[in-house]
């Protein structure tokens, strides 16, 4: 049975969860890869205000292609997680990301900072990008468009489909 979660997260929202429950999340997350990480640390660094508010928001590690005609948004497959593990510690503990979505394994900074700050990994199907588009609704560059496919973007979703991967209590699909 999918669990049916509306988004924005809260910690009591993903202290619920637990390693290999399915998940249709419905609400808004945010698109971002490695480029759009470096400039987001870069930012923090610099102590200037991020383009977005992460606090309890969700990142889609993916870089969507170009939107079909009467689209949204083109195939948004997800893209390895680990790339981003290098900032992610940081975007947990400093700006209250809760959530993000991408594919394989992330490191144990990565994994110390989620239990620690109650935030969780959800995975994405690798290869199902065309099929994952259909639950994205809306689709709009918000920051860093030079990017391109790595810009930065809101997207609304209606039954995004996700399997908790690594939860808040150190339950993790890839360690069993």
């Amino acid at each position: 049975m999918d669990i049916k979660l509306e988004l924005p997260l809260t910690a009591e929202k993903v202290a619920q969860l637990h390693a290999g429950d399915t998940v249709k999340l419905t609400g808004v997350i945010y698109t971002a890869r490695d480029a759009a990480h470096k400039r987001l640390i870069a930012a923090l660094d610099a102590n200037e205000p991020l383009p977005v508010v992460l606090k309890d928001q969700t990142i889609y590690f993916a870089g969507p292609c170009p939107a079909p005609p009467g689209k949204p948004i083109g195939s948004a497959g997800p893209t390895t997680s680990g790339r981003m593990d290098a900032y992610s510690p940081r975007l947990i503990r400093e700006c209250g990301l809760r959530g993000m979505i991408g594919k394989g394994e992330r490191n144990q900074a990565v994994i110390d900072a989620m239990t620690e700050c109650g935030a969780i990994y959800f995975a994405a199907t690798g290869g199902a990008g065309a099929l994952i588009a259909k639950a994205i609704k809306s689709a709009e560059v918000i920051a860093f468009e030079d990017l391109g496919p790595e810009a930065i973007r809101r997207l609304e979703v209606e039954d995004f489909p996700v399997i908790v991967a690594i939860d808040d209590k150190n339950g993790n699909l890839y360690n069993r």
